[in-house]
Parts: structure tokens; sequence; C-alpha cells
């Protein structure tokens, strides 16, 4: 479980408790539950810790017996600390309150990890709102045509209509707070601020012109295969066989074409996913520069 749920506001410095904010809204009393790994945490981060002391061994039931559910119960905190979209319209006493309600069986169903985040949250009688998106039909083409069909940060062809502020921040469907992506810069941004992404996409200009020019040399290089393909296809139509030596020729050129272009895509994947990283590290960064404390 994430330190949050283990972290409280002290007078001078923050306290950790023995036991997470879901049992401590359950009722249970921190001061009568060991827990050393906090503990220790506690005293070389200067902080109180309020718990028993002693080896927290001794003290081993669980309000949930089930080693399973319990992993099923932490991976949906997980899924919820990590969703800033959820916690914005569902506080996170009621999230807690809903799974309380579910490990004492006052609801029939423990959060599955082969369901999707929401459909686990509908099953424990939680709303959210996941389809922020009300950006219209001809508001998507207005954009399309605005930017002529190419994705603003990489250069690439694209159709994605992008929010330059996360929807699922900003709520913000206003034509200026629109831009044209490609679907892969579209995944990537996904919620990272504007400002960021711009700035993380400003140090790699070489790159994305190489992905402009593989892009460019794939759809060439692809639409020369298809021609000679229906050209095979028809002189097979023609001559009324499948197998002679012009034909064999044919497929042998294009054989070489498909290997030339696979090489190419190998290539091209290997940058895409060379820049992936390049965002996916430095918001990584950017999100651990922001935090005051390592716990």
């Amino acid at each position: 479980m994430d330190s949050l749920h283990f972290k409280q506001q002290g007078l001078i410095n923050p306290k950790l408790t023995s036991i997470c904010d879901i049992c401590l809204q359950r009722g249970e009393d921190a001061e009568q539950f060991a827990n050393n790994t906090v503990q220790t945490f506690a005293t070389t981060l200067l902080y109180s810790f309020v718990g028993k002391d002693g080896d927290d061994k001794q003290d081993p039931s669980f309000f949930v017996k089930k080693k399973q559910s319990r992993k099923f119960y932490e991976g949906f905190l997980q899924d919820y600390d990590g969703n800033s979209l959820a916690q914005q319209q569902l506080d996170r006493k009621e999230f807690n309150q809903a799974i309380i309600k579910s490990e004492t069986g006052v609801v029939d169903f423990v959060p599955n990890p082969g369901l999707d985040f929401n459909t686990n949250l509908q099953k424990l009688g939680l709303q959210v709102d996941f389809q922020l998106n009300e950006v219209d039909y001809i508001d998507r083409e207005r954009i399309r045509a605005k930017y002529k069909y190419r994705c603003q940060y990489c250069g690439r062809s694209g159709r994605s209509v992008d929010h330059k502020d996360p929807v699922s921040l900003s709520h913000n469907n206003d034509f200026d707070n629109l831009i044209l992506s490609c679907s892969e810069c579209n995944r990537i941004k996904s919620n990272m601020p504007f400002k960021l992404f711009t700035e993380l996409n400003d140090q790699i200009p070489e790159i994305n012109k190489q992905l402009v020019k593989y892009e460019n040399t794939l759809r060439s290089l692809q639409e020369e295969f298809e021609q000679r393909r229906r050209k095979i296809a028809a002189t097979m139509h023609l001559k009324g066989v499948v197998q002679d030596p012009e034909l064999n020729a044919m497929r042998k050129q294009n054989k070489k074409l498909q290997d030339a272009i696979d090489s190419l895509q190998s290539d091209y994947d290997s940058l895409r996913k060379v820049r992936e990283n390049h965002f996916v590290n430095g918001w990584k960064v950017a999100e651990l520069e922001k935090e005051e404390d390592i716990i």
C-alpha cells in the first residue's frame, strides 16, 4: 500500500500510524497494533509513530483472512490512488467506506483484478464519470482541418483531437484547449500537463523529424507493395495460372520489398519506444521533484 495510507498530519512533523486509514475509519485503534516497518520509517524520518512497540509478528490476525483477497483489495486501492479522475469525483472516505462494506460482507463483492476499475467501482455502488470528453463531431473535424491532419507534437499524420489541459483535470472542452495529435502522442501524453509534455517534446526535435521520415517512407513502400500485390493477382487472373516464371519473379521482387519494409518498421518501432521512454521518465522525474519527503 502507498505510504499515504499510514501518514497523517502532526503538530510539527507528520505522524505515521501502525494501521492504514481504512482500518482507522473502521474504528480500530492504532495504538493497539505493532508495525515494525512503519515504525522504522518514523524513527528514521523523525516522525511521530502511533502504534504499539514490539514484534508485529505477534499480531498475526488479519481482518481480511484470505491472502488472495488482501491482494485484490490492495490492487483496487492502487487503481484509485493512481487515478486523478476518480479522486476528483469520489472522496477518499467514501471510497474507503465502500471497501469496508465489502470487507464486512455488507456488500457481497470483492474487487476482481479480472475486471476493469470502473466495473469494480460500480459493483461496490460507486459512480465515476470517465467520459468527460464532450467535443462533438463538427468541432473535431474543424480541429483536423485547422491543423491539416498533422500531429502538432511530432509532425506525423494524426486524427486524435487532444486536450492541451487534460479533460480529466480541467473539464475544459473549449476550442482553444483543443489541438490535433497522432494516436501515439495522445496516448503518451495522457494526463501529463501540457507545459511539461511540450517541454519534453522540444528536447527531441531530431527524433520527431526522423519519425516523420520513417512514416513517409513506410507509407510509400507499403503503397508500392500493395500495387505489386494487385498486379500479381491481375496477372494470375489473366493467365489463368498460379505458377509461371513471370509470376515467380514478381513474387520474389515483392518478397524483397516486404523484407525491406519489415526491417524499416523494426527500426521505426525502436525509435518510437525510445521517444516514449523519454516522456515516461521525464514525467516520473517531474513528479518526484514535487515530493517533499520519501514517505
